[in-house]
């Protein structure tokens, strides 16, 4: 993390592509653990896509472990993002719909094993909702995603000080 504004960037000691997106933890605020607070997006197309569960092909519900649905629902979000064009590092939210608040962060690691398979350290802004239930009654989560897929000529950014963003603001 950068100190004066806590920028988090992509660990890319793998073959994880870099987000072309600015993910922010600023100062002031609890660590962004699996999480970014803020995301400052690359021009670009956005992609709203609609929530995905873990149905498979044929609409019925693959698996009735938690972890296991999020595995297959992480797979779902992959496909819908490739069939737009994008890829992982274009998520720039995600809405996460649970029907147990408590059983999804007592397996918080085993969720972020399942996450880091499909996104790697690329986190997105994120937010955690428990529901009464979802449309399907044996899904336990649902994703809703939003995207931003930069045009090809934009290189992934560095991370630039907020008042470097201020200042090409009042520009």
């Amino acid at each position: 993390m950068d100190g004066k504004i806590g920028s988090q960037k992509s660990s890319n000691s793998s073959n994880e592509p870099a987000s072309p997106h600015q993910r922010l933890n600023p100062e002031g605020l609890a660590p962004g653990i699996g999480f970014s607070h803020v995301v400052v997006t690359q021009p670009g197309k956005t992609l709203y896509l609609g929530g995905q569960t873990a149905q498979l092909p044929d609409g019925s519900i693959g698996a009735d472990d938690l972890v296991e649905q999020f595995d297959l629902s992480l797979k779902n979000l992959c496909i819908a993002l490739e069939a737009a064009g994008a890829k992982p590092e274009h998520l720039v939210s995600l809405q996460v719909f649970v029907v147990s608040a408590e059983e999804y962060t007592s397996r918080l690691k085993e969720l972020g094993s399942i996450w880091k398979k499909h996104f790697g350290r690329n986190y997105p802004a994120m937010a955690l909702f428990e529901i009464n239930r979802l449309y399907d009654k044996r899904a336990k989560i649902e994703l809703m995603p939003i995207a931003v897929v930069p045009p090809k000529s934009i290189p992934p950014t560095s991370s630039p000080s907020i008042s470097s963003i201020t200042q090409q603001e009042s520009k």
